[in-house]
C-alpha cells in the first residue's frame, strides 16, 4: 500500500482488509468495541456486519424499506442501531438470527443515530428538522429538539452525555444541553453546511465536515474557531477523532482520506484507495485501525501504524502547539487539548458463521492489486513549504495542561478496578443489553398476539350477532 504523506514519514497506514458485499454506496461504518465486528449501512437498504476473522462470514440484515444512512454499535457492542430513509430506526442483535426491534422515529428520513455513553439512550436526527431522544429499552420517546429550520444531518452526544451537537442544512451547528433541552450556542457555516459533526474525546471541542470542502474545529467553551483545514478538493462527508485526541481523519468526495495532526495543525497523510467519493470513515476504539466506505460499494479496513510507535496507550502527551490552516482574519487561537489514549473495554460478541455474497481479499494480495490499480507514491514535505502546501504556516505555541479523558473505561477509573473484574462487569452489561433487547422483542410479539386475539374475539362477536339476527328473523 502506497501513501502520500506531507511530513517526515513515520510508519505509513496500510490497507489490512477489503470487504465487498453491499450493492450500492456505503453510507456509514462503525467498529464494535472488541474489534471483532464492523457494522456498515448502505443505500442498498441493508445493514451488514463484517467479521475481522478471515474465516468468518458476513451477516446481511434486511429489514429497512429504504436506504440506511447511519449505523452505530452500542458501547457494549451487543446492539447495532440503524437509521433509514424509511423514517424508522432499528435495533439489531449482531448475530446470525438478525433479530431487530423497529420503531417509527420521525416523519421524514432519519439521517443519524447515536448512542449515549452509558448505552441507555439514543439521539436521532431527521429531515423533519428535529432531533429526538429515546430510551434504548422499549424505545420510549423522551423529548425533541426543534430549533433547526432545515434538515438535520447529524447529532452526537458529548463524551460525558451532558451535551448534544447537531448539524443542519440551515448552515448552523448547534450545541444543546440535554437536561434543560435548550440550545446553548449556534456556530454558523456561511459557505456551506456541515455533513458531519462530532466531539473531540476531551469533550471541549467539536469538529465539522463541511460541503465547502473544509474541516473546522471549535472550542465549545470560548466558541472560538481553533483550526480551519482547507485540504480537500471536494465535499467533506465524514470525520472521526483518534481516541487519543491527537489526530482527525476525514473522508471526501475527492476520493481521498486525509489524516490531520491536530497538535501541529498539519496535514499528515493523504490516502488513495476508493474509486469515487469516500462517504464515511471511523477510527476503532483503540485507534489501532480505521475503516472507510465509499460510493464504490467497498469497505476498507486500514491499520493506523503511525499510532503504535509514538502514541501508545502507555504514553500521556502534553499539549505542544496549536495552529490554524487558513484561519480567518482576527480569529484568536485557544488551547487544544491532547489526552491520554483511552483503554478499551473488551466485551464479547457472538461470532457468525453463515454465508453471504462477500468478496474478501487477502490483505497482502489486495494491497498489491490496489497499488497497481489506483494508488500512487509521492513523497513531499509540503507542509514545511508555504509555496507547496495548502495550509497556512501560522502557528501559536502555547503550554497546555495534561487532561484525563472524561470517558475512560470503567475498567481503568483511577486504576482501582482489576482487569478481570472489569471484563466480568462488561460481559454482564452486554448480557443485560441482550436481555433488554429480547424482552423488547417479546413485548412486541405479545402485543401482536393480543391484537390478533382481540380481532378474533370481535369477529366471533360479529358472527354471534349475525346468527342471532338470522334466528330472530
Amino acid at each position: 500500500m502506497i501513501v502520500q504523506y506531507h511530513v517526515c514519514p513515520q510508519s505509513d497506514p496500510t490497507l489490512e482488509r477489503h470487504f465487498k458485499g453491499h450493492r450500492d454506496t456505503v453510507t456509514s461504518v462503525d467498529f464494535g468495541c472488541n474489534m471483532k465486528q464492523i457494522a456498515t449501512g448502505s443505500m442498498d437498504s441493508c445493514v451488514m456486519i463484517w467479521n475481522m476473522k478471515p474465516q468468518m462470514r458476513a451477516y446481511r440484515f434486511d429489514g429497512h424499506k429504504d436506504a440506511v444512512l447511519s449505523v452505530q454499535f452500542s458501547p457494549s457492542g451487543h446492539l447495532v442501531a440503524s437509521a433509514s430513509r424509511d423514517k424508522t430506526v432499528r435495533l439489531w442483535v449482531p448475530s446470525m438470527k438478525a433479530e431487530s426491534t423497529v420503531f417509527r422515529a420521525h416523519t421524514a428520513t432519519v439521517r443519524s443515530v447515536n448512542f449515549s455513553g452509558d448505552g441507555q439512550t439514543l439521539v436521532t436526527a431527521s429531515d423533519d428538522k428535529s432531533m429526538k431522544l429515546w430510551t434504548v429499552h422499549r424505545q420510549k420517546f423522551l423529548f425533541s429538539f426543534n430549533q433547526h429550520v432545515n434538515w438535520v444531518r447529524c447529532a452526537k452526544f458529548s463524551p460525558d452525555d451532558r451535551l448534544i451537537v447537531s448539524s443542519s442544512d440551515d448552515k448552523t451547528i448547534k450545541l444543546w444541553d440535554k437536561n434543560s433541552r435548550e440550545c446553548i450556542h449556534s456556530f454558523y457555516e456561511h459557505a456551506g453546511y456541515a455533513n458531519h459533526v462530532d466531539f473531540h474525546p476531551s469533550g471541549t471541542c467539536i469538529a465539522a465536515a463541511s460541503t465547502d470542502n473544509s474541516v473546522k474545529v471549535w472550542d465549545i467553551r470560548s466558541h472560538k474557531m481553533l483550526q480551519h483545514y482547507q485540504v480537500h478538493s471536494g465535499v467533506v462527508n465524514s470525520l472521526s477523532f483518534h481516541p487519543a485526541g491527537n489526530f482527525l481523519i476525514t473522508s471526501s468526495s475527492d476520493s481521498t482520506l486525509k489524516i490531520l495532526d491536530l497538535v501541529e495543525g498539519k496535514l499528515l497523510y493523504t490516502l488513495h484507495g476508493h474509486q469515487g467519493p469516500v462517504t464515511c470513515v471511523a477510527f476503532s476504539q483503540t485507534g489501532e485501525y480505521f475503516a472507510s466506505g465509499g460510493s464504490d460499494e467497498q469497505v476498507m479496513v486500514w491499520k493506523t501504524n503511525f499510532d503504535s510507535a509514538e502514541y501508545s496507550s502507555d504514553v500521556r502527551l502534553q499539549h505542544k502547539a496549536v495552529s490554524s490552516q487558513q484561519a480567518p482574519p482576527g480569529s484568536s487561537m485557544a488551547h487544544f487539548p491532547v489526552n491520554s489514549h483511552p483503554s478499551v473495554l473488551r466485551g464479547q460478541t457472538s461470532e457468525p458463521s453463515d454465508h453471504f455474497d462477500r468478496q474478501d481479499s487477502h490483505p497482502a494480495a489486495h494491497t498489491q492489486s490496489h497499488s497497481r490499480s489506483h494508488s500512487r507514491a509521492t513523497h513531499s514535505h509540503s507542509c514545511r513549504n508555504p509555496s507547496t502546501s495548502s495550509s497556512s504556516t501560522h502557528q501559536t505555541h502555547t503550554q497546555g495542561v495534561q487532561q484525563q479523558h472524561p470517558r475512560q473505561d470503567r475498567a481503568q477509573l483511577d486504576g482501582g478496578v482489576p482487569p478481570g473484574l472489569a471484563s466480568t462487569l462488561e460481559h454482564i452489561i452486554g448480557q443485560l443489553d441482550i436481555l433488554t433487547q429480547t424482552v423488547s422483542i417479546l413485548e412486541q410479539r405479545l402485543t401482536l398476539t393480543e391484537d390478533k386475539l382481540k380481532e378474533c374475539l370481535e369477529n366471533q362477536m360479529e358472527i354471534g350477532l349475525h346468527i342471532q339476527r338470522r334466528d330472530e328473523a
